[in-house]
């Protein structure tokens, strides 16, 4: 089965943009994709020097940029932009880097027409790297 790029459906660019794949959707509801990480991307450079890290709070951003693909696929959100609300309960639990593939699921727990919550995980190899719950306000893509 094949998936609209990410590119495509979320606001993200590069050096932003933290999917590369989006492998499973559920509009609204959920959403699984996967960030193949090279090794040339910028931070592991000074995040640190000899031993290149994938910051915790990338790997966060990296779930709600799934969790963004679930919401901006169902059509009551179209046109609109999940801004981040809050986060809860982050855990960090494997050193990622340089070559690993971080496959991330997210389940949307609420919705409404203005905000709502979603819980996420993010694995390398099937072991747990991070999870989190998210908070997120809606509002009009275009601020003008």
């Amino acid at each position: 089965m094949s998936f609209p790029d990410p590119v495509d459906v979320l606001p993200h660019r590069d050096p932003f943009l933290f999917v590369d794949e989006i492998t499973a959707i559920t509009p609204g509801e959920s959403a699984a994709g996967r960030w193949r990480l090279t090794g040339d991307e910028a931070f592991f450079a000074g995040h640190f020097p000899g031993r290149p890290t994938l910051p915790g709070v990338l790997m966060c951003e990296a779930i709600a940029q799934v969790g963004a693909f679930a919401v901006l696929t169902d059509e009551r959100y179209a046109g609109k932009l999940p801004l981040f609300g809050g986060l809860d309960k982050a855990r960090f639990r494997r050193q990622v880097g340089p070559g690993d593939i971080l496959d991330i699921e997210v389940t949307m727990t609420r919705m409404s027409a203005r905000a709502g919550k979603g819980e996420g995980r993010a694995t390398v190899d099937g072991e747990l790297a991070t999870s989190c719950e998210l908070m997120f306000v809606i509002v009009d893509r275009d601020a003008s």
